[in-house]
């Protein structure tokens, strides 16, 4: 029996337009409402807009548009996220110590993830210099340490969080409302690759890709969680600056290459987290140095310890280096990450090591809320 033909974009429109919008007169075709509609071999994903007064009570809108394109003959998944037409000003700044570092109120009154005491991201200035690496593999070395950790694929438009945990599959949803986390090596994990094809491209504007990290938030099983890892998206823009604002975040931690032309673009990351009242928690030096592995000899191909220098130029703290080596691309091209494929190794020992410098500023933060400053909460 052959598999029903993938319906096109005016299908999935018509099957659509049958959806009113509760409080005007049209549908939501004709209002324009329906944003980024993604096709391909039998996935559908897109954004209906809406304006940001009416969020809260549209999810229900939401569910049924997407029910009514899941109806369609061929279609293998859907993925509708809500997005919000007018940015609303943000709200005067909280004070300090007001409510956990973890559970902080996000926009609206409402807490985006209940239950995970910290919310750490992994950032960088620019693309390439390992961040993503970096981010898994801290991850894994936070979980060896006894915590439990989850991990958010923040970076909409190149996932890689799947092929890095060695991850297929789609996540269960057994209420129809919220999303279980994969879980691999012991950590749950929740990333937009699990939702679209590897190949698809998310050809999404900003606030199409806010709707839906807050969803990946917000209605995802993330259960009690000690630590939130979020692999961020490189660089310093809407998407990096709104996901700063919105999300209760407990610190930063800044990935860098040693060389002068990254740690430009690592300084622009760290300056965008001051200005919203994010605590930077450190600096990493990744591709810090290469040893050859036939004869011992040490290179320093992209220079080395300008990222320490740089911590202490801005007064943050440098959390550790990571050498260049082929052990550590192959074991994350594998799905095997090297702190889980080769403990023993020193290269996992420096994972290992950085993760618990990180979690003793993190617990630092949580005993004392107050020293970390003030957060930003956009209302």
């Amino acid at each position: 029996m052959t598999a029903a033909k993938a319906p096109s974009e005016a299908e999935i429109l018509a099957a659509l337009k049958k959806i009113p919008d509760p409080d005007r007169r049209q549908d939501i075709v004709a209002l324009g409402m329906v944003q980024g509609l993604i096709v391909k071999d039998g996935h559908v994903a897109f954004s209906l807009e809406v304006d940001a007064k009416r969020g809260g009570a549209m999810e229900p809108l939401r569910k049924a548009a997407e029910k009514a394109v899941e109806a369609l003959p061929g279609v293998l998944s859907v993925s509708a996220v809500l997005t919000a037409q007018k940015q609303t000003a943000a709200a005067p700044a909280r004070q300090a110590g007001t409510g956990p570092a973890g559970g902080p109120n996000a926009p609206g009154g409402k807490q985006l993830v209940p239950g995970v005491r910290a919310i750490v991201a992994v950032a960088s200035g620019k693309g390439g210099v390992g961040k993503s690496t970096t981010a898994t593999n801290l991850a894994l070395a936070l979980s060896q340490q006894g915590l439990k950790v989850g991990m958010l694929d923040a970076d909409i438009y190149g996932p890689s969080l799947p092929r890095m945990m060695g991850i297929a599959g789609r996540p269960n949803s057994p209420d129809g409302k919220t999303l279980t986390p994969m879980t691999n090596y012991g950590v749950k994990c929740m990333s937009m690759g699990f939702l679209v094809p590897e190949d698809t491209p998310m050809i999404w504007r900003g606030p199409m890709v806010m709707g839906a990290l807050e969803q990946m938030l917000r209605d995802v099983a993330w259960g009690t969680l000690d630590i939130l890892v979020v692999d961020m998206p490189p660089g310093t823009g809407d998407a990096q600056l709104t996901m700063a604002q919105r999300v209760p975040l407990a610190g930063a931690v800044i990935v860098s290459t040693p060389q002068d032309i990254a740690l430009l673009d690592a300084r622009k990351g760290l300056n965008m987290f001051r200005k919203v009242d994010v605590p930077v928690l450190g600096i990493v030096e990744n591709m810090s140095y290469h040893i050859c592995s036939k004869c011992g000899h040490r290179e320093e191909i992209f220079g080395h310890g300008g990222a320490h220098r740089e911590a202490d130029k801005l007064g943050v703290e440098f959390l550790g280096e990571v050498p260049l080596h082929i052990a550590i691309r192959e074991t994350s091209d594998a799905g095997q990450p090297i702190v889980v494929s080769q403990p023993d190794s020193p290269h996992s020992a420096a994972y290992r090591a950085i993760a618990k410098r990180l979690w003793a500023k993190v617990e630092a933060g949580l005993a004392n809320p107050a020293a970390s400053g003030p957060r930003i909460v956009v209302e």
